[in-house]
């Protein structure tokens, strides 16, 4: 049977009200962790009052 480990990584929607997301730096990041072997599984927008999006959370996982 497979297994798996799961990583969570938090990205900061920065600004007043949130939603500016830093495009580069997150796509950096997400390639030095595909490197490593973690595959993205999801991105959660975690939202403040509002609706507006204060941060990403992105869901890892890789084969142990």
């Amino acid at each position: 049977m497979k297994k798996f480990e799961y990583k969570l990584m938090k990205t900061d929607a920065k600004g007043i009200l949130g939603g500016k997301v830093n495009v580069e730096e997150l796509e950096y990041e997400l390639n030095q962790l595909g490197q490593q072997g973690w595959e993205l599984m999801e991105n959660i927008g975690m939202n403040q009052d509002y609706g507006s999006t204060r941060y990403l959370i992105s869901v890892f996982k890789r084969e142990i």
